[in-house]
């Protein structure tokens, strides 16, 4: 009987650290879809850094618009730096917004719309911006698996037990129907 109840309680303590440490994955997973999200974001402002100075020469009042964008990133950056998750999200999709009024600057320009600089930056805009489209929906999708698992019956009394550590409640990135459709749909106007 001794051993009975010896084994009950360890195959119930590894029991509770196996849903302990799948949590602990979990978690992890969802930290580590947010910083390739922060990868993509600090691919596309370095993009338009570079678009910034291949369009001086053309654009005078059209520049607004990528300083508009650098703007945004810094608002971006700042609310990053000070953990405000909510309104880094606000900026980086105002950004995302912009692009097809960028786009659409270029074709008033032929010289601009024939440089094969601009080309190349045009083609890294959307590249980035499909890459940053998916490393959202990862994210969302990591948060749904992590949250749905957290709710589970026995997992969540392990959550409960050890709440600082395991009940996160993380920011989705939204992207609206409209602008998925958009992103989808999106080509390169040559």
């Amino acid at each position: 009987m001794e051993f009975f109840i010896i084994g009950a309680l360890i195959t119930i303590g590894i029991w509770l650290i196996h849903i302990y440490n799948k949590l602990i994955h979990m978690i992890e997973a969802v930290h580590n879809n947010h910083k390739q999200i922060d990868v993509q974001l600090d691919r596309r402002f370095k993009v338009f850094q570079s678009l910034i100075e291949v369009v001086k020469k053309y654009m005078d009042y059209e520049q607004t618009v990528l300083n508009d964008v650098v703007a945004l990133r810094s608002q971006a950056m700042s609310a990053n730096k000070s953990g405000n998750q909510a309104t880094k999200i606000e900026a980086e999709n105002k950004i995302s917004n912009l692009i097809p009024n960028i786009q659409v600057m270029f074709e008033q320009y032929p010289d601009l719309k024939a440089s094969q600089n601009v080309l190349q930056l045009q083609e890294e805009i959307v590249s980035t911006e499909n890459k940053l489209t998916f490393a959202k929906q990862s994210y969302n999708d990591s948060i749904e698996r992590y949250n749905a698992t957290k709710k589970s019956f026995l997992e969540s009394m392990v959550v409960r037990v050890c709440a600082s550590k395991l009940d996160h409640a993380f920011a989705y990135w939204q992207l609206t129907e409209d602008r998925k459709e958009q992103l989808e749909d999106y080509t390169v106007r040559l």
